[in-house]
């Protein structure tokens, strides 16, 4: 016995006749006695003050564990021994198999219904969510339908191949156990299906689960079929003994054995829970919450285990997996309870493995308890950890273990022999312990690296969000798995002096500096560099004298790099290169360490980054990818904003000058595409550079943005007009020129509108630079955070209020309508700028539309301003009127044409004289309905070209005219 699932209890004796059916309502215990009578019971505490002997409705009660007694017997309730008998609890109804089937109403026992057609049944099925009965005598199974009133209506009878043993209702089928075999009925058309022989000692048993599946007994197996009888698994549920009855109460099946009661966990591989050993006993039903055991004259209650003390037994006996099991049973308002008793079990699950030497299966536990790394890594003293301001675990995680601390350190099974260890120390093991020990040290730490693995990712992404200074590098997409060798390889983003101040930094850098260690000890040197250079979190002090110690010089320069330790990478380089001309053994298997590795380190300096990059450019246009282009961006507005800050300090600063890096930063805006102009408007001054910004806003679509600067700040209407031509030749391929113009049309609103277009332009700029400053990606190389190496943030923040201006016919629909004027005039910034909508209707008439742009001027506009304008397009538009005037006259004329020629071709007309004969039977056609083929001239009869389709003479649905 595993543990005690149910406890029995006794609940009455001295039956005064011998007890064949059983069944509970409420509290109340109901016994079909073989003279014929119904006994009543109920509990001995609620006698004194029961109620009238024609009144015990405790529907809503459930058997109680105390003794029973006798409360009412109904003699004569039914004239034969009573077989089998059920409570229907939605119908109040008690159902009972005798010589018929009979209904009672309860709790009065009124009779509602007899089935006299039952009569000879031996066995029934009750589907209680149809309200269908089915029953089956000798070689015929009969379906009957409770109308909901006091009576049932025959459905249907099908007639059987044998005698039915048990059967029951699964789904719209009917699955029968006759006396050799299984068979699934259909209750519609009568169908039969077989599934497998039944066995051939103990009799078919066919058990309905509350899952609608069913399972099926043969001999002392237990097979589980879906509804249609198709197994469903590999595994069987076995017994001891073939079982004559068996009850479903999740999580375990009960079985009546011919001497105990069984019980067995519905868990693969169905192991035995507890065994019951009573004499003699009869039946075994199922409880609203209990299950009844009846002997002769006897009745005992199976009252389940609370799930608490279960889970607690099996604990207690390492039975960790059925723990977990009866853990999710728990009611879901408790689901703190369960998860603290989850994270219990799988943590002394973990230590029970780990002792036994199944580490990585420890570790998927140590996982799914969710236990903190230093709480695992304890089991671990060989690896050194950074020290830390945490608090450690608390140990109330393993309250269920007295011995919490013997297994948090004491059982680990490791010891010093993880690091090398001198060969005089050694000595005094025998060649087999050396073995043994140095396998266990690696097989525990191949598991501990894969906790860490598996841990890595949540907690770096963490530790990174909770950083200011790392969203330069997300825009670089860098990735947090656990060796992502992918980097945004920028020498002035080292960590140098940041200090991890936070919980998820130190987590962090626990975890990468105990990974670091793990991959060495277990020989993974080419991971432990793969961890190095990317975005990782090693101590630096534990690592580097680790990383020195074992001469893994290629991962100390990583390390180096990372962190902006460029002296020390340097240094430690010129000393590998003078060693390697020394031909000095080295403990590394590497090539040797050339001066070329100096000048590699070196050219990427940041002085030199964005010549390098042009050089590379200037050479191949194609041979620099998108992420180096992105590169050079950034570098070039790095150094624009330096010296923006620089002249800014001084108060130098002028829009309208130029240095040659912003000359170079400008074109490269226009000219490259691989970068990424959301994350470069972050970094711009709100009150500078305001032409880089309208690059970037017109990257980005912002038309109107972009115009607006143009306009309002940099006052230079060239640059705006310049900017609308671009635009319009780029979509002019793509789309119609009226569509295309509509970007001429938003100009001219802002000439026409500048106060509403200035509001409008200052809260739209203020949402798109304001959005999340904290997190905004800074380029600026003077000014930026150091940061640590390759540390990026999870997502670049999101652009708000930039919303994309589509470039539609609809675009200008809201625009100013003719009485807008009066809202301008009152400020000098507000002044219509109608000398540049002029100049721009007369230069670009021909890419604006005309009616459109008309409804946008104001009503004080005199036409002869506008002649330049309307000249030029009143012509066009008369010329290309009496140009399609002619294109449709000459379509006309060739329309009239064509039908000309469709008239003479219809006019074909074909003589028939007395020596004309068909082409097929070659008879005359005389005055016989005939047939013509397409070219004119061959001609057969009707009925000869009908019959010659069959026989395919000619091809099949050639065209024909009928005479």
């Amino acid at each position: 016995m595993v543990h005690s699932a149910y406890d029995c209890f006794q609940l009455l004796s001295n039956c005064p006749s011998k007890i064949d059916a059983v069944a509970s309502y409420g509290s109340k215990l109901l016994l079909g006695c073989s003279d014929g009578a119904l006994r009543i019971y109920g509990p001995e505490s609620a006698v004194p003050d029961r109620p009238p002997p024609s009144d015990f409705h405790g529907q809503g009660q459930e058997l109680r564990k105390e003794p029973y007694a006798l409360e009412r017997t109904v003699n004569g309730f039914s004239k034969k021994s009573i077989l089998l008998m059920e409570v229907l609890p939605s119908r109040e109804l008690l159902l009972s198999l005798s010589e018929s089937i009979s209904f009672h109403r309860l709790p009065n026992l009124e009779t509602l219904a007899v089935i006299t057609k039952a009569k000879g049944a031996n066995v029934y099925s009750w589907d209680e969510r149809k309200g269908f009965l089915c029953f089956a005598r000798q070689k015929r199974v009969c379906i009957f339908r409770h109308d909901g009133g006091r009576g049932f209506v025959e459905v249907k009878e099908f007639g059987v191949p044998d005698t039915v043993k048990s059967l029951s209702w699964c789904g719209e089928n009917i699955c029968l156990g006759i006396r050799k075999e299984y068979v699934i009925l259909n209750a519609t058309n009568g169908t039969l299906t077989e599934v497998f022989p039944s066995g051939r000692l103990a009799p078919p048993l066919v058990v309905s689960l509350p899952s609608g599946e069913l399972l099926l007994g043969k001999e002392n197996i237990g097979v589980f079929v879906d509804q249609n009888g198709k197994l469903l698994q590999a595994e069987r549920i076995c017994w001891s003994e073939a079982p004559s009855v068996i009850v479903i109460q999740k999580p375990y099946a009960i079985a009546l054995l011919p001497r105990r009661v069984e019980i067995r966990s519905l868990r693969v591989p169905y192991s035995l829970i507890q065994t019951i050993v009573l004499q003699n006993i009869r039946l075994l039903i199922q409880g609203k919450s209990s299950v009844i055991v009846t002997l002769d004259n006897s009745a005992y209650g199976l009252f389940p285990v609370p799930l608490g003390a279960q889970i607690v037994q099996l604990t207690a006996s390492s039975n960790f997996e059925e723990a977990l099991a009866l853990c999710k049973m728990l009611p879901s308002e408790d689901s703190s309870l369960r998860a603290a008793k989850e994270q219990s079990i799988h943590i002394r699950y973990a230590h029970y493995l780990f002792d036994n030497g199944s580490y990585e299966e420890a570790m998927e536990h140590f996982l799914a308890s969710q236990v903190d790394i230093t709480y695992v890594l304890s089991l671990y003293p060989s690896i050194v950890l950074p020290k830390t301001s945490m608090v450690p675990e608390p140990e109330k995680l393993i309250d269920i273990s007295s011995d919490a601390l013997y297994l948090s350190r004491g059982s680990s099974g490791l010891s010093d022999d993880m690091e090398s260890s001198p060969p005089s120390q050694l000595s005094e093991f025998d060649e087999h312990t050396e073995l043994e020990s140095k396998k266990m040290s690696h097989n525990t730490l191949m598991a501990l690296i894969k906790f860490l693995q598996k841990k890595r990712y949540s907690i770096i992404e963490k530790a990174t969000s909770e950083g200011t200074e790392e969203v330069v590098l997300d825009a670089a997409g860098v990735n947090f798995g656990p060796y992502d060798s992918s980097r945004f390889k920028k020498t002035n983003k080292g960590r140098d002096n940041v200090a991890i101040n936070s919980v998820a930094r130190e987590m962090a850098s626990i975890l990468d500096t105990a990974l670091l260690q793990a991959l060495l000890l277990t020989g993974q040197s080419s991971a432990t560099l793969e961890l190095v250079k990317g975005l990782n979190y090693c101590d630096l002090k534990i690592c580097e004298e680790i990383l020195q110690k074992r001469n893994h010089y290629t991962a100390l320069l990583e390390l180096y790099k990372c962190n902006s330790m460029h002296p020390e990478a340097l240094k430690l380089l010129h000393q590998l290169v003078e060693e390697s001309r020394s031909n000095q053994p080295q403990a590394e298997l590497n090539p040797k360490f050339k001066p070329e590795l100096i000048i590699e380190y070196l050219k990427h300096a940041p002085s030199m980054q964005g010549r390098y990059l042009e050089l590379m450019l200037a050479m191949n246009e194609n041979g620099i990818s998108g992420n180096l282009q992105n590169e050079m961006v950034q570098i070039y507005l790095s150094e624009v904003l330096d010296w923006h800050a620089n002249l800014s300090s001084q108060q130098k600063w002028d829009e309208r000058t130029y240095s040659p890096t912003r000359k170079k930063l400008l074109s490269a805006l226009e000219s490259i595409p691989g970068y990424n102009p959301e994350a470069l408007l972050k970094c711009l001054p709100a009150d500078a550079l305001y032409e880089e910004r309208a690059i970037l806003l017109g990257k980005m679509n912002q038309h109107e943005l972009a115009l607006s600067l143009y306009v309002h700040k940099l006052h230079v209407s060239e640059l705006a007009v310049s900017y609308c031509d671009r635009v319009y030749e780029s979509v002019a391929h793509q789309s119609s020129v009226k569509s295309s113009g509509n970007i001429y049309l938003t100009l001219l609103q802002i000439y026409l509108n500048p106060r509403k277009t200035i509001n409008n332009f200052e809260k739209r700029i203020t949402n798109l630079v304001s959005s999340k400053n904290i997190s905004t990606p800074r380029v600026n190389s003077g000014s930026a955070v150091k940061t640590k190496g390759n540390r990026a943030s999870k997502k670049i923040a999101a652009i708000e209020g930039a919303e994309e201006m589509r470039i539609s016919p609809s675009s200008t629909d809201s625009g100013r309508s003719d009485g807008d004027g009066d809202e301008f005039g009152e400020e000098g910034t507000s002044i219509i700028m109608l000398d540049e909508v002029l100049d721009l209707l007369s230069k670009r008439w021909d890419r604006i539309n005309g009616a459109q742009a008309l409804k946008l001027l104001p009503r004080e506009t005199k036409i002869q301003n506008l002649l330049p304008f309307l000249g030029p397009l009143l012509r066009k538009s008369s010329e290309a009127y009496r140009n399609l005037s002619v294109i449709k006259s000459l379509r006309e004329s060739e329309n009239l044409q064509v039908k000309d020629e469709l008239y003479n071709q219809r006019r074909t007309a074909v003589k028939i004289t007395s020596d004309v004969t068909c082409s097929l039977c070659h008879k005359k056609i005389g005055t016989s309905v005939f047939a013509v083929f397409p070219n004119g001239k061959t001609l057969v009869h009707f009925v000869c070209f009908r019959d010659s389709q069959s026989m395919k003479a000619v091809a099949k649905g050639s065209p024909l005219r009928k005479r």
